[in-house]
């Protein structure tokens, strides 16, 4: 399967709604990484940035490696690139003993220490305690997201790939007896509030 066929499947929906310089990016999302769509569009919403996003529907999970999401095959995908001069691509993963570990990896290592500083503070709750990793040493080689071929590393400056467990995308057993609110859950709030305020200060600071 290549992403041009992945494209062309029935009831996958594509989006590129360009803002500034910054971009956010959700290519598994969807059936597949679950919220990892809606989680790039609120940050993009409510800090101007650039987004792009692919999105499965109920009845499909391919999952493409990120180095094979070809801008080749999609000239939105490409326009997103020659747009935006930076970016976080947010993807969603799920492992024994990290439900609770978020990872930034992704070759712009400056940017990603700007990430992991902005959300430590905004996931602190009282009812879990989350680790952001910038930490490339201690991310797992598949998850680090550092392939040259991969979107988030074809921009400009390059960017992060940032790996969400279940819990803080409002997905799992934790949430089961939460009471029922519409719109995120409150760790979500504050994965989405953190990466908001990322892009203010890295776009203040480098003006991408």
């Amino acid at each position: 399967m290549r992403f041009a066929d992945l494209l062309a499947h029935p009831g996958v929906v594509e989006n590129f709604r360009p803002g500034s310089k910054f971009g956010m990016l959700a290519f598994h999302g969807g059936s597949l990484e679950r919220a990892t769509d809606q989680i790039a569009s609120a940050v993009a919403d409510r800090s101007g940035a650039s987004l792009y996003t692919v999105r499965q529907p109920d009845d499909l999970r391919w999952h493409l490696p990120s180095s094979e999401v070809d801008p080749a095959a999609s000239p939105a995908l490409s326009a997103f690139l020659t747009h935006v001069d930076v970016a976080i691509a947010v993807h969603g993963y799920g492992r024994a003993g990290m439900f609770t570990t978020l990872m930034a990896g992704g070759s712009n290592r400056a940017l990603a220490a700007t990430v992991a500083s902005t959300l430590r503070p905004s996931l602190s709750f009282a009812d879990t305690t989350y680790e952001i990793v910038d930490d490339l040493d201690r991310i797992p080689i598949e998850l680090r997201g550092l392939h040259p071929d991969n979107p988030v590393n074809r921009v400009r400056h390059r960017g992060v790939q940032l790996e969400l467990p279940p819990r803080v995308r409002g997905l799992g057993p934790f949430w089961d007896n939460a009471e029922p609110e519409t719109g995120f859950s409150p760790h979500t709030e504050g994965l989405i509030t953190g990466l908001v305020e990322a892009v203010a200060d890295w776009c203040e600071t480098h003006h991408p």
